[in-house]
């Protein structure tokens, strides 16, 4: 069997992986990925946020990204009915990237993999890895590609950013159910020629369109919107028929959706994605690190999933490096913590989100600008800003301001009635 030896495997070729390799191989280090799937392939996540462009930069990637045309995002918006809340990067309270990309992932990741593969770290491409056998912080994994042929890989450490495949998870029975609801999303691509160029393409649109029920509507730049509904999996088995039948019963339901997306051209059928949040007790071991997905993924809403990847692979990546100059890494305190930081955040505006907690806080009439400008932070990926009551607080801060506004209100309606 043939045999191949390399400071550091990359299990995955997403966004997880690439950021890890380019930063570990510009450190020095002999770098390999391998990929179970073969590129491009259809992955769900285009809609970035800005603290991703960090470690997209810090990867090398920008320049590439930028020379494929994506549609520049500068905020999100938010609509219930006739209320709108719309959130601009620039008036974000924490310094840092104020715009970022609207991606078709397809071709989103094949650029990073093959600007990684460009600067000298092999991609092998359905490549699935099979075993791996731990001696101390070393490793021997096994893999075998489409043809079946098997060959192993001798590597100083391991970085897993297979996302929802999960491999060492998976081989090491490390996985666990995440706290969160299951949910289902319903989705396709749609040929948008209805779109309103007034506030469209450059934002992120999310419809409240029943308590715990939303769509996503991303706009891209090449006219094409991908378009889905997320809820509870018993809210769409009120819709009899096709998944496209579904799909469209839906689009018609929605006012917001209704005449914009009547009877628009599908790019591919409807597509189901069920029950995706999972996680596992531990983020790194003897020998491995786990980033992206692998480590958690939450909830389609407030997109941040890549941002996650990218920033968790770009942490991990210098610590690898720390790890294989022979210096001492605290795994706990270094990338455990604050990994958990950044997932236990976005977990708080997920949970807050499907509650309604978050309407009261986006539809309220004359927001005070502060308030919003630190949540605008937290939907723009700064969720490790400590220095932001809206981070700091996750758990407590959110509900308290919702209580605040709700008194407020009731206390203005009293005296309006006497």
């Amino acid at each position: 069997m043939k045999t191949e030896q390399v400071d550091v495997l990359v299990i995955g070729a997403g966004p997880a992986g690439t950021v890890a390799a380019s930063i570990i191989h510009q450190a020095g280090y002999k770098v390999k990925i391998v990929e179970k799937m073969k590129f491009p392939r259809f992955v769900i996540g285009e809609s970035l946020l800005p603290r991703s462009m960090d470690a997209l930069n810090e990867a090398g990637f920008i320049d590439a990204i930028k020379a494929k045309g994506f549609q520049e995002k500068f905020g999100a918006k938010f609509v219930k009915g006739e209320a709108l809340c719309d959130f601009t990067f620039k008036e974000q309270y924490t310094p840092g990237w104020t715009w970022t990309w609207q991606v078709t992932r397809a071709d989103f990741d094949k650029t990073l993999a093959d600007t990684v593969e460009s600067m000298g770290v092999p991609v092998a491409y359905e490549t699935t890895v099979t075993d791996i056998r731990f001696n101390g912080s070393d490793s021997v994994t096994t893999v075998e590609d489409k043809d079946g042929n098997k060959s192993t890989i001798e590597a100083r450490f391991i970085v897993d950013g297979s996302g929802y495949g999960r491999v060492i998870p998976r081989l090491f029975n490390l996985e666990k159910n995440s706290n969160l609801q299951p949910r289902k999303a319903l989705f396709a691509h749609a040929v948008d020629t209805r779109r309103s160029m007034a506030d469209e393409p450059n934002r992120i649109t999310a419809v409240v369109h029943k308590k715990g029920v939303w769509i996503w509507i991303i706009p891209f730049s090449t006219g094409v919107t991908s378009l889905g509904f997320v809820g509870d999996p018993e809210f769409f088995a009120q819709y009899p028929g096709t998944d496209e039948e579904v799909y469209r019963a839906l689009l018609e339901a929605e006012p917001y959706t209704r005449e914009r997306f009547r009877d628009v051209e599908l790019v591919f059928e409807p597509r189901v994605l069920q029950s995706w949040s999972a996680t596992t007790d531990k983020f790194y071991g003897d020998g491995f690190v786990l980033t992206g997905n692998v480590t958690e993924f939450l909830d389609p809403i407030f997109s941040s999933g890549v941002t996650l990847a990218c920033v968790s692979s770009q942490t991990a990546a210098k610590l690898v490096i720390k790890k294989l100059r022979g210096e001492e890494v605290d795994w706990e305190k270094e990338y455990m913590e604050p990994t958990l930081q950044g997932v236990n955040t976005f977990r708080s505006y997920v949970m807050a989100w499907y509650e309604g907690t978050l309407d009261t806080i986006f539809f309220k009439k004359d927001a005070d600008p502060v308030i919003k400008g630190q949540i605008c932070s937290v939907l723009a990926g700064y969720v490790w800003d400590m220095s932001n009551p809206f981070v700091k607080n996750h758990d407590t801060a959110l509900k308290r301001l919702a209580r605040t506004i709700e008194l407020t209100e009731k206390l203005k309606s009293s005296s309006e009635i006497e």
